[in-house]
């Protein structure tokens, strides 16, 4: 055979074999990706339908699978236009009886089947029972938001479709068919994981038969599917307890007007509740509200992730720096003389006098910190930062934007070591990485990465992907951890931290007041993260409170409330 044809022949089955893989990707694309959404543009074709799901998509659950958003089911009005005897009239006689408009539903009725999800009165349900239009039912329809979703700030909102743009975007994103209007995230982790969220058939329909011309066939009635399956779809499986996320709340609606609370499970950085207020119902037809809200407290924002000086809370750095090094130990001891104090006063007036490192942290003695500030310098104060994870604003399964800010380096600059001691000036943190840092400690030194998403789990809530992060290290000696572990519980029983005291259980931790200058003069952030039990910590609890008096006094007693009610939870 000559040699040019044996080349063309070679050239010719590789064609042959790429043009067969190329078919098989594409038949792949079909049958598998965009399977469940062509077999739903399909049947489409055979049936008139409306859906019985308010949004076609996966929920956001907790740990142990419970949404978040509070779904319920209830009784709804879903209107087949085409069993009509008179459409304008029949339409305009069910919106008399719903006080809605005869000529926005006679308009819906022109589009096909649809149904109406604004909860029915008793006297309205009652009139629709009786009227008994044709057309018209009252069918079970799943309601993605209930009285109180919980966590809106990580669950985020929805919203609609509103360019070609969008549109093209979220298609190439995730393969799945979406059309303009259609509801998608947002923001939080509706925005996040929409690609996987997003379903593509109601699991909860109502429908009739049509025929190959597409006329409906009458005789056999209307069919209510209300056990169907969509496998488009998946679950967000985030850590949060409900429960314990529940709790966070009510107290913070009590306690709290602007601030944060975390809750982190003890030896995994697990976080079990996250809030932040003011906060917000993630409800659409709650938004309009939550956003005219926004000009009086930005009620978006959540403050969890949000950078804050973390006042006298970054002694805890200080003290773990100057302990596992040897600068300093309990016995140390310093001077203070309260206001006269330089560079820095103390918030005790008349100042304490000579006073052990020991009692210097208990009482969050300022001139003592600075002084251990000025002996550690600030290399090694931002060294330690950074092991305790002051410097990392990771959060796995929670790709957000880190807040912009946060620079360390800072501490190093000219006048700034002196602030930087008591957590004031260029030192920037979150809520979130405190708890990660109180976490660390007791968790006998071990640093681990705050966690929010676990995984993602399909309709019969089954793990389909898990979500993993960076391995936990050791940042601090366990010696350092024990150590630190006495001076906070000591804080609460002897010292400033008080009122964050658990009766029973015992409890640890330190306070912290940063000044904050506002266009209406100084007010303090008042802060106390901590743990409880004491002697075998579970729950790492870090509080955040504007516009306070001190932590001991504002944020303490929060702390306390919230811990004894996690205890209280934990033995029933």
């Amino acid at each position: 055979m000559p040699v040019l044809m044996e080349r063309r022949l070679k050239w010719s089955r590789w064609l042959l074999l790429l043009a067969f893989f190329a078919v098989v990707w594409h038949l792949y694309g079909i049958q598998v990706s965009r399977g469940a959404a062509l077999a739903a543009r399909a049947r489409q074709m055979d049936v008139e339908e409306a859906p019985l799901e308010e949004y076609v998509r996966g929920q956001i659950n907790d740990r142990h699978g419970i949404p978040l958003t509070a779904p319920y089911t209830a009784n709804g009005v879903v209107v087949f236009p085409q069993l009509m005897d008179d459409v304008k009239h029949d339409s305009t006689v069910l919106a008399r009886m719903l006080g809605l408009s005869p000529d926005a539903l006679t308009k819906k009725a022109m589009d096909g089947a649809y149904r109406l999800t604004a909860p029915l009165k008793t006297a309205q349900l009652a009139a629709l029972q009786q009227a008994n239009l044709p057309g018209v039912f009252l069918l079970p329809i799943l309601h993605r938001y209930g009285a109180a979703p919980l966590a809106a700030h990580l669950t985020g909102n929805l919203g609609k479709i509103d360019s070609a743009r969008q549109l093209e975007q979220l298609q190439g994103a995730s393969g799945k068919i979406y059309d303009l209007g259609d509801w998608v995230g947002k923001s939080g982790l509706e925005y996040f994981y929409e690609a996987q969220l997003k379903g593509q058939q109601s699991k909860e329909v109502a429908y009739l038969d049509r025929d190959a011309r597409g006329r409906l066939i009458y005789g056999q009635g209307l069919t209510v599917e209300t056990a169907g399956s969509d496998p488009a779809r998946r679950n967000v499986v985030t850590t949060i307890d409900q429960p314990v996320q529940q709790v966070v709340e009510e107290v913070m609606d009590t306690w709290v007007d602007t601030g944060a609370v975390v809750v982190m499970q003890v030896g995994t950085g697990d976080i079990l509740a996250m809030a932040s207020r003011p906060g917000f119902n993630p409800d659409p037809s709650h938004m309009e509200g939550a956003v005219a809200a926004t000009t009086a407290g930005n009620v978006f924002l959540d403050r969890d992730i949000a950078l804050y000086q973390p006042g006298s809370i970054f002694k805890v750095v200080l003290a773990a720096a100057a302990l596992e090094t040897g600068t300093v130990d309990v016995k140390t001891k310093f001077h203070c003389d309260g206001i006269k104090a330089e560079p820095i006063h103390c918030w005790n007036e008349q100042g304490h006098g000579d006073i052990t490192f020991r009692d210097a942290f208990i009482r969050s003695c300022n001139p003592s910190f600075v002084q251990v500030g000025e002996m550690l310098g600030a290399d090694k104060i931002i060294a330690y930062a950074k092991k305790l994870g002051l410097a990392d604003q990771t959060i796995i399964g929670y790709p957000v934007k880190p807040a912009a800010g946060q620079d360390l380096t800072q501490i190093g600059q000219a006048f700034n070591l002196a602030n930087s001691s008591i957590g004031q000036g260029p030192v920037l943190v979150t809520p979130v990485q405190l708890a990660a840092m109180i976490n660390t400690i007791a968790s006998d030194g071990i640093y681990y990465t705050p966690r929010l998403v676990t995984g993602l789990s399909n309709e019969q809530n089954k793990m389909q992907e898990k979500i993993t992060g960076p391995a936990p290290r050791r940042a601090l000696q366990s010696e350092t951890a024990a150590r630190l572990r006495e001076l906070m519980c000591l804080t609460v029983t002897e010292g400033t931290g008080q009122k964050a005291a658990v009766p029973v259980w015992g409890s640890a931790g330190k306070t912290g007041s940063a000044e904050v200058v506002t266009g209406g003069g100084k007010t303090v952030n008042a802060w106390f993260t901590g743990y409880v039990p004491a002697a075998k910590p579970r729950y790492v609890i870090v509080v955040l409170t504007e516009q306070g008096r001190s932590g001991g006094e504002t944020a303490a007693p929060v702390f306390q409330t919230i811990a004894e009610k996690l205890m209280e939870l934990t033995i029933k």
